[in-house]
């Protein structure tokens, strides 16, 4: 987009509908998005208008020559086709090491903020956080106002202890840290082993929220992964003082909502549970091992009976006898 008497200034404007997870009210899911150019915050990419109706949200933002942070791991320029600029990349290449640190800590620390307003977001990834110089910016707040899927939804509803919202963003940042560390996304989530990474300290953070028994016992908090090394020696020079006014009102509904997502949530993780655990018997007694198993079973039972009815033939017969006597 540009701007009639600004035609050198350059807008991103995006549309999109609702998803399965919108419970807030249409005056209050309104009012909200039309809050969000209010959202001032180092590490939040600025929205400059924003309006909705009771199907749809539309959103204008500045166009950034820089790109994501995906563009930047893959090399990629930000107005390529997706294709082109992900799907197969010409060098896998992880960033370096004080990126990571950097980039990492930016994340964790707006991801804290929203918390502690009790706005839910959900939507992490490397594609949703651009790149302003050296400094992270988070995209697309209005996601989960206007209840669209997380982009890692089939990964965490896997595991029944990642059931928060707070849980689904450190586990989604443990995804977007791996693809920091390693130049592309992992094969497969848990992960049981880590290549080798610039630091072990970043191990130790993929760890926690990748691995096979984070995602059994559930993740750290945004607060417990600033503590931890990889973070906690990074210095964040910027001065400017976030600011995100939200109504009581408006905080209450915002919290209902979060509840309801949660609930689904936790449903949809107990139906794969109990899914898992009903193809687990079926493969369990549906195996060559079990097959034999129950032939053999039937073998005794066949003889067994076959046993018993001539034993009991003959003592019909016997009875006959005597009776005949």
């Amino acid at each position: 987009m540009k701007i009639k008497n600004q035609p050198k200034e350059r807008l991103v404007l995006s549309w999109a509908d609702l998803g399965p997870d919108k419970y807030l009210s249409d005056k209050d899911f309104q009012c909200l998005i039309k809050l969000l150019p209010s959202c001032l915050h180092p590490y939040i990419y600025r929205v400059t208008f924003a309006t909705a109706n009771e199907s749809s949200a539309l959103l204008i933002r500045m166009f950034n020559e820089k790109g994501t942070l995906k563009d930047l791991i893959y090399k990629a320029k930000p107005k390529d086709p997706f294709l082109k600029k992900y799907c197969n990349p010409k060098k896998v290449q992880g960033l370096e090491l004080q990126q990571i640190k950097t980039y990492g800590r930016q994340v964790l620390e707006v991801l804290k903020f929203l918390h502690d307003k009790g706005f839910p977001y959900g939507h992490l990834h490397a594609s949703n956080v651009m790149l302003d110089g050296d400094t992270c910016r988070l995209l697309d707040l209005e996601n989960s106002l206007l209840g669209l899927p997380s982009f890692y939804r089939s990964y965490f509803s896997q595991f029944r202890k990642i059931n928060t919202l707070e849980s689904v963003d450190v586990h989604c940042f443990g995804h977007l840290l791996y693809e920091m560390t390693y130049g592309r996304p992992p094969d497969s989530v848990p992960v049981d082993s880590f290549p080798p990474a610039p630091s072990m300290a970043v191990v130790a953070v993929l760890e926690s929220t990748l691995s096979c028994e984070a995602c059994k016992n559930g993740m750290p908090t945004v607060s417990r992964l600033l503590q931890m090394p990889l973070f906690s020696d990074v210095l964040l020079t910027t001065s400017e003082k976030p600011q995100f006014k939200i109504p009581t009102k408006l905080k209450e509904a915002l919290r209902i909502a979060k509840e309801c997502i949660e609930k689904r949530l936790i449903e949809e993780q107990k139906q794969i549970h109990q899914h898992r655990r009903l193809t687990r018997a079926q493969s369990h007694h549906g195996s060559e091992e079990e097959r034999k198993k129950r032939k053999i079973l039937a073998r005794k039972k066949s003889k067994r009976s076959a046993v018993e009815n001539s034993e009991e033939h003959s003592a019909k017969y016997s009875n006959s006898n005597n009776s005949g006597n």
